[in-house]
């Protein structure tokens, strides 16, 4: 299996998220559900686990990461699928599992990191039946879920992420920012083909290349390729870079800041990633001007979403945030994938559960900064004149455009 690319073409009818699905869910929360399910689930729970449990009763946000509200709409979500004949899974006494015990089981394996082994002596099934599970769990949200993951189309709703991307520091026409995260595994062994694997940190790895909104939603994403492989060769390995060389992307309404210039839709990235015409990087060196010190802040502050969505990310769905035990190269991009739209549907829900996540500040903790020295002198020219504008120069902005 390839990389797997977060941008499709997808049946109208699927894009209709944002206040159909806060109503879904909230339906869903409010219809009665069969003899509390959760205190019968809660109770049957054993091992590490069970010993969080307070004195009344265990708390059901700090097991599966999500609400009573979004997790029902998960069930709703990935109920057809789950529910097949082929799929009878069963507890150790022989009773079988319900559509809510199966993504209690997947969710907690997503969202804890914690073993088949230990997940299984927890809700008292067999590690097969963790995998088995949580991998069908996978298909059905890859089936059912990756609406809530793609690009802006709907009518005002690119304007809507300009205007809040401008809010943070002032970054005119922006549409989004993006950042390259990398999920760590076991080493290979010295000299064999997973070499390719190892990355500039020597750490066996594979990356996760995601531009998000300003509210920390995924938008695009592509995972897959190896981490030997520098920001550059992934960003340019992108459906996402092709179609907006084509200008298939990023191709709305375009901005008049000066006499005579003009800027089109971009994103933002940091100095790992070449200088676009749609791809705004800092400027590199130490002896940097005023106006050029101030834009790297003001694209700086602007990126750090990208940043803070993957560690957000990582830290609500730790099966990515630590190192994977010899995982399958070709079933973890669809893994990952299913993690990203799992990141989205509590934002589009507005779960408040997000909230209450502690968050540290890195997501790749101990990698070095990239350096691409790669920049197109047409977009050199425009972030100049950009940067000149904002600093309030507008003189000398209008006169390298003329």
């Amino acid at each position: 299996m390839g990389p797997v690319r977060g941008m499709k073409r997808r049946k109208k009818t699927e894009k209709k998220v944002d206040q159909n699905v806060l109503a879904a869910a909230a339906s869903l929360s409010s219809q009665p559900q069969p003899v509390d399910w959760w205190d019968d689930f809660s109770q049957r729970i054993t091992g590490p686990l069970s010993q969080s449990k307070s004195k009344d009763r265990m708390k059901f946000e700090s097991v599966f990461k999500v609400s009573r509200k979004t997790f029902s709409y998960i069930c709703s979500l990935v109920k057809e699928e789950m529910m097949t004949s082929s799929s009878n899974f069963s507890y150790s006494n022989g009773k079988q599992l319900s559509l809510n015990d199966q993504v209690a089981v997947a969710l907690r394996r997503l969202s804890s990191g914690e073993s088949l082994v230990s997940i299984g002596d927890s809700f008292g099934i067999n590690r097969s039946t963790v995998s088995h599970i949580t991998w069908r769990f996978v298909e059905a949200m890859e089936e059912r879920g990756l609406h809530h993951l793609c690009w802006p189309t709907k009518h005002g709703e690119m304007e809507e992420i300009k205007s809040k991307f401008e809010k943070i520091r002032g970054l005119p026409n922006c549409c989004g920012a993006i950042d390259i995260t990398h999920i760590l595994m076991t080493h290979p062994t010295p000299g064999s083909p997973d070499d390719v694997w190892l990355d500039c940190e020597e750490k066996c790895s594979m990356i996760l290349q995601a531009i998000v909104d300003p509210d920390m939603r995924f938008r695009n994403i592509i995972t897959g390729w190896p981490g030997s492989l520098s920001d550059e060769l992934v960003l340019q390995s992108s459906g996402f870079f092709k179609l907006c060389e084509e200008r298939s992307c990023l191709n709305g309404k375009k901005l008049d800041f000066s006499e005579g210039t003009e800027v089109r839709e971009y994103i933002v990235g940091d100095s790992g990633f070449p200088l676009l015409q749609w791809l705004l990087t800092p400027y590199k060196g130490r002896e940097l001007s005023n106006h050029q010190c101030e834009f790297n802040k003001r694209l700086s502050a602007t990126q750090m979403v990208a940043r803070r969505a993957l560690v957000r990310l990582k830290e609500m769905w730790r099966i990515i945030q630590g190192v994977m035990w010899t995982p399958d190269k070709n079933k973890l991009p669809r893994i990952i994938l299913v993690c990203c739209i799992l990141h989205n549907i509590v934002i589009d829900l507005e779960d408040e559960v997000q909230d209450e996540l502690p968050l540290s500040h890195h997501h790749d903790s101990g990698y070095r900064q990239q350096t691409c020295e790669s920049a197109d002198n047409t977009a050199s020219l425009l972030r100049e004149k950009l940067a000149l504008y904002l600093s309030g120069e507008k003189n000398l902005a209008s006169a390298l455009a003329g």
